[in-house]
């Protein structure tokens, strides 16, 4: 008999997703425009004493509350929420720009922890996910490179070749986020370890780096459309004979695509909530805005084809939580080769809803919504950021394609 699939949200849950709720709106969003207003204050890439007040105060408020790890379920050392009920959370924080690292559930560090809990070694786990579980510093995840075509991951190409007990790491990685925080002191680093007794999939290893090791330079933060998103930043890091023990290997030589897709299934999905979360906000100033204000002697929200432009968001919201719940659902189930094709379809139809909706209030907006009096335009950026992320579109699209065409034909699509 198949599994009884239930979306909605638990009475375990209720509770939790109230508390978080209420301090999200209450005190995280007020704090959000302040912190970012302090970043061109000196270095860009330190944090000021009151960026460090507002977030570490948050912080502690969130642990007191409980509201810590969400995202660790089925594991002893969060709530062990589901898939689905820690989607309902994701969606409230996608709201504020703070929220997620207030909780301890931002990227890339989950995901990071994600690889740490379940193929970390326990020295692994106590020198590094410990430290990151409670919030005391930061991480990366270095995969793009900037010489290959990164989408085929098979491409990528950093060397790692042992020296007896050490790996030398030599190449360049970019869009590292997260490694411009001066708090971030360890990178997850996806390396080419060739062996020609190994299958295609069986060539690229994972491996541990501190961020102080000899040889690690980074280049200069990437931009994108003209931000360099300081302090958190996603920077171009040059490795040049970078050694570190063989101990820092993760798992195993040739195990890396299977840690990443252990790390970017559920880091998807968080995405997608997240961004469900920015479209219900975008929705909603949208809405506050139609009804404020007056042209032509009319409501805007009265103006033009605004009624069908306000229908249609709501409609394709819920069309994209609906498709989310269902790819949480099936990351439940423990199969993560069934659920793929929905974590794929979820990656692509959240900020792509998100986007449109975004565009559609800053269009209400006017001229005000392009500006900085309106987290619009900063959600914009993030959300069109969001379509290349963890896999452009077009490669997302394929895996749902590939997988439609397989229950007709048993050739190789």
């Amino acid at each position: 008999m198949a599994a009884r699939m239930d979306l909605g949200m638990t009475e375990r849950l209720a509770p939790i997703h109230a508390r978080l709720t209420q301090m999200i709106r209450e005190e995280i969003m007020p704090a959000d425009e302040e912190f970012l207003a302090e970043v061109p204050k000196g270095d860009r890439w330190q944090f000021t004493e009151r960026q460090t007040e507002i977030l570490e105060g948050l912080k502690a408020k969130a642990k007191a509350e409980g509201l810590w790890n969400l995202w660790l379920t089925d594991s002893d050392r969060g709530p062990g929420l589901t898939t689905v009920e820690y989607a309902y959370l994701a969606e409230e924080m996608g709201k504020s720009h703070l929220a997620a690292e207030v909780f301890n559930c931002n990227a890339p560090d989950t995901g990071n922890m994600e690889v740490l809990e379940r193929y970390g070694s326990p020295e692994q786990k106590e020198r590094w996910l410990e430290p990151l579980l409670e919030g005391r510093i930061r991480s990366a995840y270095l995969m793009t490179e900037p010489g290959v075509a990164s989408s085929d991951a098979t491409n990528i190409s950093m060397s790692c070749v042992r020296e007896g007990d050490e790996y030398v790491l030599n190449g360049e990685k970019w869009w590292a986020t997260g490694a411009g925080d001066p708090r971030c002191a360890i990178y997850i680093v996806m390396v080419h370890t060739p062996d020609p007794d190994r299958g295609k999939y069986e060539q690229h290893s994972m491996i541990l780096v501190p961020a102080d090791t000899p040889g690690v330079e980074v280049l200069r933060p990437m931009e994108v459309f003209g931000h360099d998103d300081a302090p958190h930043g996603h920077m171009h890091i040059r490795f040049t004979d970078v050694r570190v023990p063989v101990e820092n290997l993760i798992l195993g030589e040739g195990r890396g695509f299977e840690i990443a897709q252990g790390r970017l299934g559920p880091g998807r999905i968080h995405h997608a909530m997240r961004a469900i979360g920015q479209a219900e906000r975008a929705l909603e100033l949208m809405n506050r805005r139609a009804l404020s204000r007056e042209a032509f002697g009319e409501r805007l929200a009265r103006l033009g084809a605004n009624f069908d432009i306000i229908a249609e968001s709501r409609m394709a919201i819920e069309q994209a939580r609906l498709l989310c719940l269902k790819a949480a659902w099936m990351m439940d189930q423990g199969d993560l080769k069934a659920a793929a094709p929905w974590i794929s379809m979820i990656k692509v139809k959240a900020p792509e809803v998100a986007l449109r909706v975004t565009d559609e209030a800053m269009q209400m907006h006017g001229a005000q919504g392009l500006s900085q009096d309106t987290p619009l335009a900063r959600q914009w950026v993030n959300l069109r950021t969001l379509r290349l992320a963890d896999g452009p579109d077009a490669v997302h699209r394929r895996v749902i394609a590939r997988r439609e065409l397989r229950r007709y034909t048993n050739e190789r699509i």
